[in-house]
């Protein structure tokens, strides 16, 4: 299989179901966020970090996998059968973040991004995950979106954050609170 088809030199695309897009089309934006929120999940899954959290990290990967698929999939013309993004896969990242929580200290006050590498990149794909959120609920304001898609999204930011917060806790990391001037 070639890597390079040459068909995307002029500016567009095909998305599944051959419909021609330009690069900049909304759908492409919403998939290629996606994209780029796996890669950085990627980064932080191979870290030496927990066992568990790595699983769960991989299982996110192929979730997004899944819903790359869905995002670029022609909802009109694509005959392909695309794999379900499940509420049981949403109430698996609740699940998460209540274990995590549960072991955490009570969050008192915002907590400013960093602390370690690790939980610095945790931070940086809960940003990514937000703008993947964003730009598929503008979507779903123009074209058919599964709903599962939009509510994962916004769950996975909000385990992002917690992960973040528990892989400090893990290495001994303070977070370091904002406290606004006053």
């Amino acid at each position: 299989m070639k890597i390079y088809t040459k068909t995307g030199d002029k500016g567009e695309t095909s998305l599944i179901g051959g419909t021609r897009v330009p690069k900049f089309h909304l759908r492409i934006e919403c998939y290629g966020t996606v994209d780029e929120l796996n890669s950085y999940i990627g980064l932080i899954q191979c870290q030496d970090i927990a066992t568990h959290h790595q699983i769960i990290l991989k299982e996110i990967q192929d979730r997004l996998f899944t819903i790359g698929s869905s995002l670029a999939a022609d909802p009109e013309k694509s005959r392909m059968k695309i794999p379900d993004l499940l509420a049981t896969d949403i109430t698996l990242l609740e699940k998460e973040m209540d274990d995590m929580n549960a072991i955490l200290p009570d969050l008192k006050h915002f907590v400013l991004p960093g602390g370690n590498t690790i939980v610095s990149w945790c931070h940086v794909a809960r940003c990514i995950c937000r703008r993947a959120e964003r730009l598929t609920v503008h979507l779903a304001t123009e074209s058919f979106v599964d709903e599962n898609v939009t509510v994962y999204l916004n769950r996975l930011s909000d385990y992002l954050f917690v992960l973040g917060r528990k892989l400090g806790f893990d290495t001994q990391t303070p977070e370091s609170i904002w406290i606004p001037r006053i």
